[in-house]
Order: structure tokens, then C-alpha cells, then sequence
């Protein structure tokens, strides 16, 4: 058995139903769970470890719903640079051909120490082509590897060119290879246990990649072994007019005939969405991935993320991939929503009345996406917030950086409106993954370097 004693933190953010925010708050944690949580005076003096956060400001460790890994191996293609979902898309999948296993744990590295210093604990990546010999297990390996909590989602696409797809046939595998993976996948990997650092998620990739019949058979699969199911949704304009050209229905309405609504079941993006289809949300449980900086950089529009709060809609914070994003930073994430959002909400009250324009959103409910929103959508009672019986997952960040200067009125605030900052700890299930700044699992000058040689092969072919 292994103790972890925190002490002295100038302030510890639970996150609890109660928002609880101590000074010279800590946290005692043993083998990977909080026991304790409260001023630092009432906890135990001795453990395995003991650090002395003053100064510091100590939070739930931040959850990313939706990523693509791989992407950062296709971060600002010129060709890509100035284009929407559709194009972008058509422009990257042969880069994307080219990748082997090895790119895929090399990416997969990458995205994760950059999630790590940006105060990410868990993440969620959709993984959906599988070129040259390359499998999840690659993404579930390199993630192991790094330390933090992974839901790999099993993505897939079916549906090529030459059946009316987006996609081009060389990154589409057949439906039964498909779903034996899965199956092998979820046999090998998943664990639904308190604490579980690997989840297997299946997450076909979107209306316009597979068929009606893969979406079908993948949600009978998932619920056979309660795994969770995940796809892209309502993202665009586009997408809204393939579905009602090829299907005769609107996003959410396809999925709602495919059976593809339930608490088990969230989607990436949702911009495109009307009124009744958040009802449809609310009622069955579905939950939504907002990507704030992805569909500014694509053009896709914005998220009505105040009507999903209001509506009591699951809603958690997604980097996206890093080639539509260009980065993988949290806490950027979670200031990004806050800025559209009030953005939005600036739009909509100059062409409605004050009292029908969305109130802006405050910092601390930015925080609370990328926390317990993040847990609630991949379905966690585990994380998502410092509480005796949770994972000790949790972050730290020092006060006295100079961004942060001027701003300790309110630094809980000041993590969301002043410039994102690097996290100085990170700590997954009671291991410091980042202690004093520095990431311990990983090597980054060598990593860097192996990964710019590793995009440089894939992007000159």
C-alpha cells in the first residue's frame, strides 16, 4: 500500500457537489484513491510522500472528450490550411493512408504529453483508419506508456467513394473485420472498474463514412458488453444536407432511427442543432463533446452550449484532432468556450431582448465542463472532481507565474481568463505524471524529433 499526502495548497478546487474551494487545502490519497480531502490541518502529518503545494492552486485533473490522436502528425498542411470539415477531410485522408503502427504510437505520445502539461488526466481519442498494419492497440500502448487514463475509442468507416461515402476506399475497412476487432478489443482491454486507466469505447465515424447497418450492429455489440458508443454529429451544414439527401432525415433523427440515443451514447460537436433535437438530447441522456477551437478553425459555426446547460444536456470539453485544432491544450479548451460563448451570447442579445439572450459563462462553470461534465459524458463517477472514495487525479499549478500576475483576487478564475498556463503537477491515479514542470514519462527532446521525422515521411509520401 502506497500514501500520498498534498498539503498547503493556497487553494484546492473539489469540484464536489458543493463546489468547495478550501485555502491550505490537501488531500490524502492511498493506493490511487482520495481518503481525505480538507484544510490541510485536519489531515494526517506522515505518508509515502508529502508535497508542499503552497502557493499553488490544486484542481480536479481535466477530462478531454473527444480527440484524434494521429493528427499530430498533419498539423498545418498548407493545402488543408484554409479549408471546411468536407474538403479538409478529402485533402488529409491519403496523407493519412501512409501511416503505419509505429506513426500511430508516436502520435499517440504526442498528443498525449501535450494533454499531460495542459492538465489533462484522462482523454478520449477516436481512432477510425487503420492503414499499413496499424491497430488500437498501438494508440492503447503508447498511452500506457505515458500515464493517463484513456478511453480508445474502436472508430471506424465502411463507407467509401465508390458507395457514396466520403471517404476513399483505401482507409475503409469491411464491416466484419470491423466489428471481430471490436469485439477482440473489448475482450482484451476494457475495464469498467472503479479506476480503470484503459476503456474501449466503439465509435463508428460519422453519417457520411459507414452505413446505417455498421452504426446498428455496433450499438447492439457495445450494449452486449456495456461499453459506450461514440460518433462525430451535426458538425456541419454539409453534413445536415447529406443526411436529409441520403437518408430522408436530420442528424439526430438518423440516430434515433439506427437506435443510436441513450445515456451510454455521446457525440462530437453537435453545432448544427435545433431546439427539439436538444429535447431528444435531455431526455434520452445523450452527451455532447463541445470542440470550441476545432469548429472556429473549420468554419463549422458554434455549439448552442448555453441551450444544452439549460436543457440539463451532458457537456464535456474536446480538443478535437490537431490538425483541425493544432493543438491539445485544456485549459486553452476551457477558456475557448468561455470566449465563444460569450461571444454567442453577445451575437444573439443584439438581435433578441435582454431577457432572451443566454447569460455569459462564468469561469468557474468552464472549469466545471472540463471536469465533471468531461466525467459525466464518458459516463465516470470515478473522476471529475477531489472527493474521499474518487480517483486521485488532480493538477497543480503555481501562482506566482508571471501570466498569473495582478490576478490572485481570484485565481480560480484567473486559470480561465488570463493566458493558459503549463500545469507544474500532474498526478494519475496517485503517480506524478509531471512533477515541478517537467513530464517524467517521456523524453521530449528525442520524442520531438522522432515525431517531425515521422510527419515528414507521411506528408512527402
Amino acid at each position: 500500500m502506497s500514501t500520498l499526502l498534498i498539503r498547503n495548497a493556497s487553494y484546492l478546487v473539489t469540484m464536489d457537489d458543493h463546489r468547495r474551494e478550501i485555502t491550505g487545502g490537501g488531500l490524502f490519497v492511498r493506493d490511487g484513491f482520495i481518503e481525505q480531502v480538507g484544510p490541510s490541518a485536519d489531515l494526517p502529518e506522515q505518508a509515502d510522500e508529502v508535497l508542499d503545494l503552497k502557493d499553488h492552486i490544486v484542481l480536479p485533473g481535466l477530462i478531454n472528450t473527444h480527440h484524434h490522436f494521429y493528427q499530430t502528425l498533419t498539423r498545418a498542411v498548407p493545402a488543408a490550411q484554409d479549408a471546411n470539415l468536407f474538403n479538409w477531410l478529402k485533402t488529409l485522408y491519403p496523407i493519412w493512408a501512409r501511416m503505419t503502427p509505429e506513426d500511430i504510437y508516436i502520435s499517440t505520445q504526442t498528443a498525449l504529453a501535450e494533454l499531460a502539461l495542459s492538465g489533462c488526466t484522462t482523454a478520449s481519442d477516436h481512432l477510425y483508419l487503420f492503414p499499413n498494419g496499424s491497430k488500437l492497440d498501438d494508440e492503447i500502448a503508447a498511452a500506457r506508456e505515458v500515464g493517463l487514463r484513456i478511453h480508445a475509442s474502436r472508430g471506424s468507416m465502411s463507407l467509401g467513394e465508390s458507395k457514396g461515402g466520403l471517404p476513399p476506399d483505401q482507409v475503409v475497412d469491411s464491416e466484419e473485420t470491423i466489428l471481430k476487432d471490436s469485439v477482440r478489443l473489448i475482450e482484451r482491454y476494457h475495464n469498467p472498474n472503479p479506476g480503470s486507466m484503459v476503456q474501449i469505447v466503439l465509435a463508428p465515424c460519422s453519417p457520411f463514412s459507414v452505413t446505417g447497418e455498421l452504426m446498428q450492429q455496433s450499438a447492439v455489440l457495445a450494449r452486449s458488453y456495456g461499453v459506450h458508443l461514440h460518433t462525430h454529429l451535426a458538425e456541419t451544414q454539409d453534413e445536415e444536407s447529406y443526411c436529409l439527401e441520403k437518408f430522408g432525415y436530420r442528424p439526430v433523427a438518423y440516430m434515433q432511427s439506427l437506435g443510436w440515443v441513450g445515456e451510454d451514447v455521446w457525440f462530437a460537436h453537435s453545432v448544427h442543432i435545433n431546439s427539439e433535437e436538444i429535447e431528444v438530447y435531455a431526455k434520452e441522456g445523450c452527451g455532447v463533446a463541445h470542440c470550441p477551437s476545432s469548429n472556429m478553425r473549420l468554419a463549422s459555426g458554434v455549439a448552442p452550449l448555453w441551450e444544452y446547460l439549460r436543457a440539463g444536456v451532458k457537456v464535456g470539453l474536446g480538443v478535437d484532432g490537431s490538425a483541425s485544432n493544432d493543438g491539445s491544450h485544456m485549459l486553452a479548451e476551457a477558456r475557448q468556450a468561455l470566449l465563444l460563448a460569450r461571444l454567442r451570447a453577445g451575437l444573439l442579445g443584439a438581435s433578441l431582448s435582454s431577457t432572451s439572450a443566454p447569460p455569459i459563462l462564468a469561469a468557474r462553470e468552464a472549469l466545471e465542463l472540463a471536469t465533471r461534465g468531461g466525467a459525466a459524458v464518458l459516463g465516470r463517477n470515478d473522476i471529475g472532481s477531489l472527493e474521499p472514495g474518487k480517483c486521485a487525479d488532480f493538477i497543480a499549478i503555481d501562482l506566482r507565474k508571471l501570466g498569473y500576475a495582478g490576478a490572485l483576487h481570484d485565481p480560480v478564475a484567473a486559470l480561465i481568463f488570463c493566458h493558459p498556463q503549463n500545469v507544474d503537477w500532474n498526478v494519475v491515479h496517485g503517480k506524478i505524471i509531471i512533477r515541478n514542470g517537467e513530464l517524467l514519462t517521456l523524453d521530449l527532446p528525442v520524442h520531438i524529433e522522432k515525431h517531425n521525422r515521422a510527419s515528414r515521411k507521411i506528408i512527402n509520401g
